[in-house]
């Protein structure tokens, strides 16, 4: 009877530690794949919602250009002198520091 009552305490102890690798590849998953991602995200968040007329941008298409016009939800941006497109505010790509060139100048 000392013998079951004492295998039957082990089994979850056993089952624990079965668990521990699952959990080790889960912390490690977590801090070099989904947190820096949320760390990017929130950085590109932040970067689109300070948006500003005369900042340079990248679209989601790929097109480069300069704000003129910013509202809550659109943003207008001027790709060409005279040639202004509303654009989506959520799908800007980038904001370009101000007085970058671009790369194949």
């Amino acid at each position: 009877m000392l013998l079951t009552q004492a295998a039957g305490s082990g089994g979850g102890a056993a089952g624990f530690i079965m668990l521990v690798p699952y959990l080790l590849v889960f912390v490690v998953i977590w801090f070099f794949m989904i947190r820096p991602q949320q760390v990017r995200m929130k950085d590109h968040r932040a970067k689109v919602a300070s948006v500003k007329p005369r900042d340079q941008v990248v679209t989601g298409g790929g097109i480069v250009g300069k704000v003129t016009r910013v509202d809550d939800d659109y943003v207008d941006v001027e790709i060409a002198q005279g040639v202004k497109i509303k654009v989506v505010k959520s799908t800007l790509s980038d904001v370009l520091q101000p007085g970058a060139k671009p790369a194949n100048d």
